[in-house]
């Protein structure tokens, strides 16, 4: 229990249904479409084309999504792939030949196709019961009344308005300058956008004057995008892979996403007793950094397309190779294995939905543009910012996950799941760019390891080792930072948290579902 004589929040707690998001709005939309009697599919979409409206730099329909649905009356979970490929005539050579050593990712280069709509079309279609027009419609109405522009995404859109460029300004810029908290944002254009699909389905995106808004402007800024491989953009329904630990059963999705390493990341930490050293002490973090840096480099090097690369899943999890990593680790020392990173941008934005409702029927969704605003660029009449998922690639001749035509990039957003006796008891998920695979980690280690409640487990400090330094937050003592340094790490303190996070538990004994959202963001969990 936590100590009400102290500043957080607690668990949420409710019977009947949950959700949880990143912004006051989305959940209280997704709430209502729980208690009008939709299910949770039926919630998770209706947030999910809110958030473009509420959080415009960390998400919108020019994006893509994953998702995991675990369908009423079973057990079963779906996996569901909505990210897109790179146009098939880009050329990473010209790119090479242009000086460029990584994807810029301010620029036309970086767009790949879209694939969010078309997931969320998909999700109505197979286990929807309110049709789009439904879940559509409350987007529609904030996009044109306007949403009062919430502390955090002040916070984000200040720091990242540099980031806007083009027609982009005219439709994310309040007068010049970023929208600040208190100020109402509306979207007329994107509310037409949303009407379209509510008509038609994901055609009314990819086909028509909305598609041809999107492919004339990425023609202007030199892509080679098509009206006929917009056309052809479907999800992948794609078989979830699972993990068993001691006390749960992680479920994560298949590559192209980074699932795998946090299957990679926990299975190296067992060998450590996690369990048994000071939750908030340097040890901890000493071994999560560790276990990171060389997770990652495996995935930096391994993780790809696996529809157009050979991607050894077996292999990159088999015990030998686990035993062979956690070796490397000194428990007192900080190694020297630098994590390179995908890029060099410091402010990764996604959302993170999740949703239970009183059949049990429930999901985990993630749905981003990558960097805050994605490339800064957006369609010239409807205002669609274009993402920068291209970014994911590399242009390493031969790797892969290089650059090509018709190929998906390596992706950092992740939806999770637990399992416990065959039984799913919680779907959650973790923002922030790279960090996601990590953050998996730490909040599974926070609840299953150290018995907290999900809203501690979110509210809990973290730490990310990348690109050679150890980022670790406020909520670490001087004393720990101190320890950690002295072990060898460059620890600094980031000028944004770490992340982001959701989660609904379900208990089955009590009949009480009990949910979490992130104080970084501004957000929260609602239920009834």
């Amino acid at each position: 229990m936590r100590n009400f004589q102290e500043p957080s929040r607690s668990v949420t707690m409710s019977k009947n249904g949950m959700v949880a998001t990143s912004h006051p709005l989305a959940a209280k939309v997704g709430l209502d479409i729980l208690e009008q009697g939709g299910n949770a599919v039926d919630s998770a979409l209706a947030m999910a084309f809110m958030l473009p409206i509420c959080e415009p730099h960390s998400t919108g329909l020019f994006g893509d999504a994953f998702a995991l649905i675990n369908e009423k009356g079973s057990n079963k979970i779906h996996g569901f792939n909505g990210s897109g490929a790179a146009p098939k005539n880009i050329n990473a050579d010209i790119i090479r030949r242009q000086g460029n050593t990584a994807v810029p990712e301010n620029n036309v280069s970086a767009v790949t196709l879209p694939g969010a709509v078309a997931l969320f079309d998909k999700l109505m279609e197979d286990f929807g019961t309110l049709g789009l027009s439904a879940v559509c419609n409350p987007a529609i109405r904030y996009a044109d009344e306007g949403v009062v522009v919430a502390p955090r995404v002040g916070f984000d859109w200040f720091k990242s308005s540099g980031h806007l460029k083009g027609d982009a300004t005219k439709f994310y810029l309040d007068g010049g300058k970023p929208f600040r908290a208190g100020k109402v944002f509306r979207a007329a254009g994107q509310a037409r956008v949303l009407e379209k699909i509510s008509e038609l389905g994901s055609k009314g995106f990819y086909e028509g004057e909305i598609a041809e808004d999107m492919i004339t402007s990425l023609r202007a800024l030199g892509g080679t995008h098509s009206l006929d491989e917009f056309a052809l953009i479907k999800p992948e329904k794609v078989e979830p892979l699972s993990c068993q630990f001691q006390k749960f059963n992680l479920v994560e999705l298949p590559p192209n996403g980074q699932g795998i390493v946090a299957f990679l990341m926990r299975k190296i930490l067992d060998n450590f007793g996690l369990g048994n050293v000071d939750p908030r002490g340097a040890v901890r973090v000493h071994l999560e950094a560790e276990a990171t840096k060389l997770a990652y480099d495996m995935r930096n090097r391994f993780v790809a397309d696996p529809n157009m690369a050979k991607v050894d899943i077996t292999e990159f999890l088999n015990e030998k190779t686990v035993l062979q990593l956690a070796e490397k680790i000194n428990p007192k020392r900080a190694s020297q294995v630098i994590y390179s990173g995908l890029s060099s941008a410091e402010h990764k934005d996604t959302v993170y939905i999740t949703a239970v409702d009183k059949d049990r029927c429930s999901v985990s969704l993630i749905f981003s543009i990558f960097n805050s605003f994605g490339t800064g660029l957006a369609s010239k009449k409807y205002g669609l910012l274009f993402h920068n998922r291209g970014a994911g690639f590399n242009l390493d001749v031969g790797h892969p996950n290089e650059l090509e035509g018709g190929k998906r990039p390596l992706h950092t957003i992740i939806p999770g799941m637990i399992k416990e006796n065959g039984k799913v008891t919680m779907p959650f998920g973790v923002m922030g760019g790279q960090y996601q695979a990590n953050g998996h980690v730490r909040f599974i280690s926070n609840v299953y390891d150290y018995g907290m409640d999900v809203q501690t487990a979110i509210d809990f400090p973290r730490s990310f080792a990348e690109k050679g330094t150890l980022s670790l937050e406020l909520g670490y003592s001087e004393k720990i930072a101190s320890e950690l340094e002295d072990m060898g790490h460059t620890v600094v303190r980031p000028n944004i948290p770490i992340g982001g996070a959701q989660a609904v538990q379900i208990d089955y004994v009590d009949g009480v579902l009990k949910g979490g959202s992130d104080p970084r963001k501004d957000g929260l969990a609602l239920g009834y």
